[in-house]
């Protein structure tokens, strides 16, 4: 079973690409994202064709019979019809929450060792999944701190500019405008990113029954860091407030973000994964 663990993998990774793009469509509309998530989602539901028709021939008959298969042809049809919906009804939400259920799926599948029948102790048997995780978490960090740098810069900026005071630093830096789209463009590629990682780490929680870790502060400084994101992307696009306010917030969520990781000296979550 080497060869469909493999393909496996790589399936869950050109997913978790295409949630990447699809997000950033929905989150800020992008044809061109949008067309790249749907890109590698065909990717993804050419590989399971084939897994699929290897596996029918192989054992000469339609593999449904065991919950590993169910979810497999379960996310498989999943895809399909969330290509109907965007090719037909054009609703791109509805193609996204499709598709982060059959990732789900196919994670919670990954979890349990596909092939093999046997549930895997923890992250040691899926370190596909941890690298996975971790890149994801380690990019989400990086674009948010070049989004507070930014963020950090424009107030700044918009302080000397609002008190009249112009000297060699305030002409060395960026417009207030081009600060501004720096530190939005910033969150936009930070954010899909966060979402699909903590999607992972949800999921092996779930997987293996230690429902105690959703309460860990690790996870709720990360979910309280995210919440703080997504209301960033929801009033911005309700233009409620000034740009000043939304710098200030931008700096906010990343001093949450960074509070989670000052949360791992008393967090279980590390621990658990073995790191």
């Amino acid at each position: 079973m080497t060869l469909f663990n493999l393909l496996y993998d790589v399936i869950i990774y050109l997913y978790a690409l295409s949630l990447l793009f699809y997000f950033s469509d929905c989150i800020r509309r992008n044809p061109r994202a949008k067309r790249i998530g749907t890109g590698f989602l065909i990717m993804v539901s050419a590989i399971q064709a084939v897994s699929i028709t290897i596996r029918t021939i192989d054992e000469r008959t339609l593999p449904l019979f065991s919950t590993y298969d169910f979810f497999f042809f379960l996310t498989f049809i999943l895809i399909l019809i969330s290509f109907f919906i965007e090719k037909v009804l054009k609703t791109e939400y509805a193609v996204l929450l499709l598709n982060v259920i059959g990732f789900c799926a196919m994670v919670q599948n990954r979890l349990h060792s596909p092939g093999e029948g046997v549930l895997p102790s923890g992250w040691d048997t899926v370190h596909g999944l941890l690298i996975l995780h971790v890149v994801l978490a380690n990019l989400s960090f990086a674009f948010y701190t070049v989004s507070a740098v930014f963020a950090a810069m424009y107030l700044f900026l918009h302080r000397k500019l609002k008190r009249k005071k112009w000297d060699n630093t305030v002409r060395r830096l960026p417009s207030l405008e081009s600060m501004e789209k720096y530190t939005y463009t910033s969150m936009l590629i930070g954010t899909p990113l966060l979402i699909v990682s903590l999607i992972v780490a949800l999921m092996s929680i779930f997987s293996e029954g230690r429902y105690i870790l959703l309460l860990d502060l690790k996870v709720v400084f990360t979910l309280l860091a995210l919440c703080v994101y997504i209301a960033y992307f929801a009033t911005r696009r309700l233009r409620s407030y000034s740009p000043v306010i939304m710098a200030r917030w931008a700096i906010a969520g990343y001093i949450v973000f960074i509070l989670n990781f000052v949360a791992n000296s008393w967090s279980a979550f590390h621990q658990w994964v073995g790191t």
